[in-house]
């Protein structure tokens, strides 16, 4: 029988069906240019990005990829990419990384396992419990780390997956947030919170993290 979809609150952008649905029926009912999530069988739909969020999103996809591709280490992917979390919950995380010995978990449509990192930039549309909803959602699912940059608070958290599937504080020193996912990456947190005037060019960047290498 088919679904109907509805939308039962405008302000906060909720499809309600006539029962929950599933990722796969979520995938069939939206193409890729849909800015959706499924979260618990619900469908949310986002609200259109700021330039602010863009301007973050597109340096942090830029810089990260062309880190990963150069030294092989997997393949960084942007906010069109859906992880399946559950089989009713599908979310879409502004950047994410997946090692190069994992890549079989990228399917055409979805992303059918835990990715390695998971960034997710923080929307002026999204509550803390929406956020913390999320946070336990890809802890539950096994992504191993996990950074959550909130711009208007000036905060940036970080957490690895430790023991028994519990997420852990990255310690973040002098500024400076390292990855353990993607390894020898790093970046200063000052670039999360510049306006999009002020932050460093893509390769700029790369050559400052570089550095530490030579």
């Amino acid at each position: 029988m088919p679904l109907s979809l509805r939308t039962v609150r405008v302000e906060s952008s909720v499809g309600c069906a006539d029962r929950p649905i599933t990722v796969d029926e979520f995938l069939g009912m939206f193409d890729e240019d849909a800015s959706a999530e499924l979260v618990d069988g619900t469908v949310v739909f986002a609200m259109a990005a700021g330039y602010d969020h863009e301007a973050l999103c597109a340096f942090l996809l830029s810089l990260l990829k062309i880190y990963v591709e150069k030294r092989g280490l997997g393949v960084v992917l942007g906010s069109r990419s859906l992880v399946q979390v559950d089989p009713y919950t599908g979310l879409m995380p502004d950047v994410l990384f997946i090692r190069s010995d994992r890549l079989g978990i990228i399917q055409k449509t979805k992303i059918a396992g835990p990715p390695d990192l998971v960034v997710e930039i923080v929307s002026p549309s999204e509550s803390e419990p929406e956020l913390i909803r999320k946070q336990v959602k890809y802890e539950r699912l096994g992504v191993g780390e996990l950074w959550v940059i909130d711009r208007r608070g000036r905060k940036v958290k970080a957490f690895r997956l430790g023991e028994g599937g519990v997420y852990e504080p990255i310690p973040i020193e002098g500024g400076v947030l390292r990855s353990e996912a993607v390894e020898g990456f790093w970046l200063k947190t000052e670039w999360l919170f510049a306006e999009p005037e002020g932050m460093p060019k893509v390769l700029e960047a790369l050559e400052i993290i570089e550095e530490e290498e030579r």
